[in-house]
């Protein structure tokens, strides 16, 4: 109706919004609480509007505003920043506090879609990429916009064929100790496209993310990793990745118990790497699950220590094996003092805390040096491997020992 009174010459700009961390308050605080939530939302949003504006709930969490005779960019992008401002400030609601912010898209008419169904379909799209991008913000809907999102659908695609297909591949890069013993692998996934190439994880690990694939992607790089770590020697631990996804759907403490049983690897041969991310949607869900894999034996890492802001409350919260020194202060050590200050208060925490630490990153004989003669016990980098296929697993133990006394 908008669109037809506002031709010939008239201009709309639809909004998309969608609520950022609405999904976090339902599950952790209930729905009653989320229905309220989203009544006060509707509130904050009708006083953004003029009188001329039309405002509605698309359902769950997303909202639509039409701006008729709008003015382009210049009065769409006033509209989406009043109502980002409002949506985002603090709520009270039975006495708890909540944060959430919001994302918006907008399409423009005529330009943009001459009906509903397409200005609707290219606003929730420009939506879809400020949500990836950088959450509680805006962006306009573009054609450059479509042809990103159709080259990350169709990645998606190539990415559920690969994993069906079985060609996608699990290769190992070796934790070491001082004196150059191999102590664990990591297993990182990697993709071989027949026709792209290799195809990087920073590529297709967020696609992954995003699709709810990187569930099925995870529990094969588990089954994978530990039936390769099974044919090891007893003392070689193997490390497997974990993404918040995964705490969130599917039920990963029974896939580990199972992908143990099948393959006979010891539990206390299992090592789970998590970063900080894994706790912000539902931290005692979160600590629960830690649990329950703690005492199955299997061994849980705070990997990429250091660089979350609230990394010190999480060892409070849950007794890990081990740290892992995120490699943007390995790179400093022998330039800046800051990097050196860093890693030494990381290792005497973990030192006074009895927790294990292994440096990542480690790409040349002096971070090593620097490192051994603080303190550290373990190594992971460049210096010593890169991640190789399975059958490389002999020359790794080999080269390890060389670059060691070499090293030293």
């Amino acid at each position: 109706k908008a669109l037809k009174n506002s031709a010939p010459t008239g201009r709309i700009a639809l909004l998309c919004l969608d609520l950022d961390g609405f999904k976090a308050v339902n599950d952790s605080l209930g729905h009653p609480i989320g229905d309220q939530l989203l009544k006060i939302v509707a509130q904050r949003l009708r006083k953004c509007l003029t009188k001329t504006d039309l405002a509605a709930r698309l359902g769950g969490d997303e909202f639509a505003v039409v701006q008729c005779g709008s003015d382009g960019d210049h009065d769409g992008g006033l509209l989406a920043s009043r109502i980002i401002e409002a949506v985002s400030a603090p709520y009270v609601i039975e006495g708890k506090q909540i944060i959430i912010n919001g994302s918006i898209g907008i399409a423009l008419a005529p330009q943009d879609g001459e009906d509903a169904e397409v200005l609707l379909q290219n606003a929730d799209m420009a939506m879809y990429c400020a949500k990836i991008d950088r959450r509680g913000s805006y962006q306009y809907f573009s054609l450059a916009m479509r042809m990103r999102i159709e080259a990350k659908r169709s990645l998606e695609l190539e990415l559920r064929r690969a994993l069906t297909e079985g060609r996608l591949d699990v290769h190992y890069q070796p934790v070491v100790d001082s004196n150059g013993n191999v102590r664990s692998f990591e297993a990182l996934t990697r993709w071989f496209h027949p026709q792209s190439g290799e195809i990087p994880p920073a590529k297709y690990i967020p696609i992954a993310e995003e699709s709810g694939l990187i569930t099925a992607l995870g529990e094969w790089t588990l089954r994978t990793a530990c039936a390769a770590a099974a044919t090891w020697p007893r003392d070689i631990k193997i490390a497997i990745n974990l993404s918040p996804r995964q705490f969130t759907t599917g039920n990963i403490v029974q896939t580990v118990i199972s992908a143990l049983a099948n393959t006979g690897l010891a539990a206390d041969r299992l090592e789970i790497e998590i970063t900080e991310t894994v706790f912000l949607e539902n931290n005692a869900n979160t600590i629960s699950i830690l649990r329950q894999l703690h005492e199955l034996g299997v061994r849980i890492i705070m990997d990429d220590f250091g660089t979350g802001y609230s990394s010190l409350s999480y060892l409070r919260s849950f007794p890990f094996d081990k740290l892992k020194i995120d490699r943007s202060f390995v790179e400093g050590l022998g330039n800046t003092e800051e990097s050196l200050a860093i890693v030494r208060a990381i290792l005497m925490l973990a030192k006074s805390l009895q927790i294990g630490v292994v440096a990542e990153g480690v790409e040349t004989a002096n971070q090593f040096r620097i490192l051994r003669s603080e303190g550290c016990e373990a190594f992971q980098g460049f210096f010593f491997s890169r991640p190789e296929s399975v059958d490389k697993i002999s020359s790794m133990l080999a080269r390890c020992n060389r670059q060691i006394a070499q090293a030293a």
